[in-house]
C-alpha cells in the first residue's frame, strides 16, 4: 500500500517538472520563432554555453575572421560570445542607425569585470551604464572640464609643456655631443601625460620641476598604469560566462586586478586629499582650478548624482588619463595592441650653434 503511494506521488511530481520544461520549451520556440523574421542572421556552428568562442579563437586574427562572417551573412549579423547575443556591424550605414538613429538604445556599455575591479565599478564615464548619472558626467565633461573656456585657461599647461619637452630633448642633444637617437613614441607619450596630469591635478607625471608630484607616487602610478592596460586587454571568463567566472580567481587574474586598483586608488586618493586641504585653506581662483577642482566643485552644488563625490573624482580622473595614455597601433596582431618592432627614432642634430639656443646668454 505503501509502495503504492509513493509511486502515485513520483509519478505526479515527475509529470508536474515535464509539464513544465514542455511549457519552458514551447514558450522560448514561440518567441524565437516570432523574432527570427526580425533578427539579423547569425552564423551556424553556436555551440551550448560558449556560443561563438571556439570560432573565435582559430589561428586566423579577429577582425579577418569577423571580415570572412560579413562576407557571407551581410553587413549585419549576431553571434553569441558565450551567453551574451552580440551584434556585429561591419558598414558605416548600420553605424549611423546604431549610434545616431537608435544611440539610446545602445548608449549604455557591457559590464566586464577588469572595469569593475580596476575601474571603480563602472563609475568611468566610458563605462558607465546609460543613465541619470552618465547623462550628469557627459554634461560636467562636454559642458565644463573639456569646454573652449577651461581649455583655454590651461593654455599655459600645455605651453610650459611643450617648452619643457623642446628643452629636454636639446639638452640631451648637447649632452651626447650634437647627435643622438631618440624613440620619439615615448618622449610624445610622456609629453601628453605630463599635460594632461598637470590639467587634471596641477602637477607632472614626469620631470623634476617645481610642478612635479612626489617621486614616489610617481613610480608608483607609472608602475600601475604600465599594469592596468595588459590586464584590461585580457579575456577573462567571466565576461562572457559569468557562472564560471571562479576561473578567473583560479588563474589569479583577480587578485592582480584588486592590487593594481589599490595601486591606483591610492594615488588618485592622495590627489582628491590634497584638493580638499587646499580648497580648505584658501580660495581657488577660476585661472588656478584644474579639472579636480571642477569635479568637487560640481560634487558640492549636488550636480551629479552621486552619493561618494571621491569616487565619482578619482573614476572620472582616471578614465581622462588612460584616454591620454592609449598609444595608437597600426601593426596588425591577435591581440588588441601589439608592439611596434621597430619604434619610430628621430635624429636630433642642432641647425645652429648651440649659443643661439641659450635664451640667458642672448639676454646678457
Amino acid at each position: 500500500m505503501e509502495f503504492s503511494l509513493h509511486l502515485q506521488e513520483m509519478i505526479v511530481f515527475f509529470s508536474f517538472i515535464s509539464a513544465i520544461i514542455f511549457l519552458y520549451v514551447t514558450i522560448n520556440t514561440t518567441r524565437r520563432d516570432k523574432r527570427r523574421g526580425r533578427n539579423p542572421p547569425e552564423p551556424a556552428g553556436a555551440w551550448p554555453i560558449v556560443g561563438h568562442l571556439p570560432a573565435l579563437g582559430s589561428n586566423q586574427l579577429l577582425h579577418r575572421k569577423l571580415g570572412a562572417m560579413a562576407d557571407n551573412y551581410g553587413k549585419v549579423f549576431l553571434i553569441r560570445l558565450g551567453i551574451h547575443r552580440t551584434l556585429v556591424i561591419s558598414s558605416w550605414e548600420a553605424a549611423k542607425e546604431c549610434f545616431t538613429t537608435n544611440d539610446k538604445a545602445f548608449s549604455t556599455r557591457p559590464k566586464f569585470l577588469a572595469v569593475k575591479l580596476m575601474g571603480y565599478d563602472h563609475f568611468m564615464l566610458g563605462f558607465a551604464p546609460y543613465g541619470s548619472y552618465w547623462r550628469d558626467v557627459r554634461k560636467l565633461a562636454t559642458v565644463e572640464l573639456l569646454s573652449n573656456h577651461r581649455l583655454e585657461l590651461l593654455k599655459h599647461v600645455r605651453n610650459m609643456e611643450t617648452n619643457s619637452f623642446i628643452k629636454e630633448l636639446y639638452a640631451e642633444c648637447v649632452k651626447n655631443g650634437g647627435l643622438v637617437a631618440v624613440q620619439m613614441k615615448e618622449r610624445f607619450g610622456d609629453l601628453a601625460m605630463n599635460i594632461i596630469v598637470r590639467m587634471i591635478a596641477g602637477k607632472r607625471y614626469l620631470g623634476t620641476d617645481d610642478t612635479s608630484g612626489d617621486e614616489e607616487e610617481s613610480s608608483r602610478f607609472q608602475k600601475a598604469l604600465g599594469e592596468f592596460f595588459p590586464l584590461v586587454g585580457l579575456f577573462l571568463v567571466s565576461d562572457t560566462i559569468p557562472f564560471l567566472g571562479w576561473l578567473d580567481v583560479v588563474n589569479g587574474y583577480v587578485s592582480k586586478m584588486k592590487k593594481v586598483a589599490k595601486e591606483l586608488d591610492y594615488v588618485l586618493g592622495n590627489w582628491v586629499d590634497e584638493h580638499r586641504q587646499r580648497r580648505f585653506n584658501q580660495n581657488i581662483s577660476e585661472e588656478e582650478q584644474d579639472f579636480i577642482h571642477v569635479m568637487l566643485s560640481a560634487m558640492d552644488d549636488g550636480k551629479i548624482s552621486a552619493k561618494d563625490a571621491d569616487t565619482v573624482v578619482k573614476a572620472n580622473c582616471l578614465n581622462l588619463i588612460l584616454v591620454s595614455n592609449t598609444v595608437v597601433d597600426m601593426s596588425e596582431g591577435s591581440g588588441l595592441t601589439v608592439p611596434k618592432t621597430t619604434p619610430l627614432e628621430v635624429i636630433l642634430t642642432p641647425r645652429l650653434p648651440s649659443m643661439l639656443y641659450d635664451v640667458n646668454k642672448q639676454e646678457e
